[in-house]
Formats: structure tokens, C-alpha cells, sequence
């Protein structure tokens, strides 16, 4: 109703302001044509070329200036001006409804987005607290992989201490196994030529060559030794590639004994 009661005013005053136009033109045009000059100026010529669609009237003063007027035929009418006024009432009205009609989709749609922003908000607050909630995860970690280098740090110096110490024990036993096998070396060489010598020296006559204290044929001093001689010396001992048997020295103390040399 406040619309409708806007637009019934708004006709009224342009019916009002339509109707004062025609008014005021008529009485122009009427107050030009019964015009009167002065009695000392003669009065102006007033004549029409009906040959002019527009109705041309031409007004000659004294002075031989002309004044041409057109007088469209198309006068206003009151019925052709209420018309024209009711026409733009409802083209008013339709622009008022279209109007409302798009600041009504322009609210939806805005509701509808701020809708969306609310909820891309919310899943970015969600998204936020979890990444706040992983770094502090990650910060606990580095601290923890933090205590973990250290202790590792302090292992790795006490194991280079223990390898450190490792390798001066494994060069004192390299040293002193060295010195076992010089000695060793030494004792062999002085006893292989009195064992060549002894290999070469011709039995006794009437001796026979040590072999097993139970009598059997040896295969090499690890059965003698087995059987119970455990003395150092020459044997006679019968591989099986080999059963007439030859003489050997049997090494019976190194090493647990047993050694064909």
C-alpha cells in the first residue's frame, strides 16, 4: 500500500506539471497572437505557411526581425498524458519489482555466501588447531630425537674409547704373539738339523721304530698320540697310501700334541 500510495503521488505530480506545461505554452502562444505594440510601432506581421507539415507561423516586427515558431501537431491531450502517465507508472512499478526482485537474490546470494565463508572459516580454524596440534607434536619430537643424538653422542665417544683401547690390547697381544712366534722359530731352527740328523742316522741294529703302545700300525702321530706315547721324537707311522710305513718326527707338546711333522 506505501508503494502504491508513492506512485499515485508521483503520477499526480507529473499530470500536474504536464498540464501546467500545456497551460503555459497556450498562454504564450495566445499572448503572442493578440499582442499589441505601442501606438508609436506599428504591430507585428503574423502569418502561416501551410505548406510546412510542422505549421510554420512566422511573426514580422516593425524592425523587420522574424520570429518562426513550429506548433507540433501532436499537442498533449489530457487523455494522451494520463496515458503516458499510467505507462510510466507501470514501467515504475516494474523497475521498482525488478528492483526488489534482484536485491532479493543479491541478499540470497549473499546469505548463501557468507553461509560458505562461515563454513570455509570454521574448517580453517579446524585445520589450524591440528596443524598448531602437529607442531607442537614435531617440537616434542625434536626434543626426544634431541636427548636421543646426545645419548648417542655419548655412546659413540665411550665406544671409540673401547676401540681405542681394543686396538692397543690387539697390539700388545700382536706383539707378544710376535715374540712367541720368534721364539718359537728360533726353537725350531735349532732343532731341525739335529732332526735331520737323527732322520738320516741309520736304526741301531736290532731297534725298531716306535709305533703304538698297543702295537697297531699308526697313520700318523695323532693315532700315537692317542694310544699314549706323548714323548717327542721319531715314530713309525703307515698311511694308507703308504703301508710298508716310513719314519716321521712326532711334535707331542705343541698346541695339544699330535703333529706330524
Amino acid at each position: 500500500p506505501q508503494r502504491m500510495s508513492c506512485g499515485y503521488i508521483l503520477c499526480t505530480v507529473l499530470l500536474s506539471v504536464a498540464v501546467l506545461l500545456a497551460v503555459t505554452v497556450t498562454g504564450a502562444i495566445l499572448f503572442m497572437n493578440h499582442y499589441h505594440t505601442p501606438v508609436t510601432e506599428p504591430p507585428p506581421v503574423i502569418s502561416t505557411n501551410p505548406e510546412e507539415a510542422n505549421a510554420l507561423v512566422t511573426i514580422e516586427k516593425a524592425d523587420s526581425s522574424r520570429i518562426n515558431i513550429f506548433i507540433d501537431p501532436n499537442c498533449p491531450s489530457a487523455a494522451g498524458t494520463l496515458g503516458r502517465v499510467e505507462g510510466l507508472q507501470s514501467s515504475l512499478l516494474r523497475a521498482l519489482t525488478d528492483h526488489d526482485a534482484e536485491a532479493k537474490a543479491t541478499k540470497s546470494q549473499q546469505k548463501a555466501l557468507l553461509v560458505t565463508v562461515a563454513d570455509e572459516v570454521a574448517k580453517l580454524l579446524s585445520h589450524a588447531v591440528q596443524l598448531r596440534a602437529d607442531c607442537d607434536g614435531l617440537k616434542k619430537g625434536h626434543s626426544a630425537m634431541g636427548q636421543e643424538l646426545s645419548a648417542l653422542q655419548g655412546e659413540q665417544g665411550r665406544l671409540i674409547q673401547l676401540l681405542s683401547e681394543s686396538q692397543t690390547n690387539m697390539a700388545r697381544l700382536v706383539s707378544s704373539v710376535s715374540d712367541v712366534l720368534d721364539t718359537l722359530q728360533r726353537e725350531r731352527g735349532g732343532a731341525r738339523p739335529r732332526l735331520k740328523a737323527d732322520l738320516q742316522r741309520a736304526p741301531a741294529r736290532g731297534a725298531r721304530p716306535r709305533g703304538c703302545s698297543n702295537g697297531s700300525r699308526p697313520r700318523d702321530c695323532f693315532d700315537i698320540y692317542v694310544s699314549g706315547q706323548q714323548e717327542d721324537g721319531i715314530y713309525s707311522i703307515f698311511p694308507t697310501h703308504f703301508p710298508d710305513g716310513f719314519q716321521v718326527y712326532c711334535d707331542m707338546t705343541t698346541d695339544g700334541g699330535g703333529w706330524t711333522v
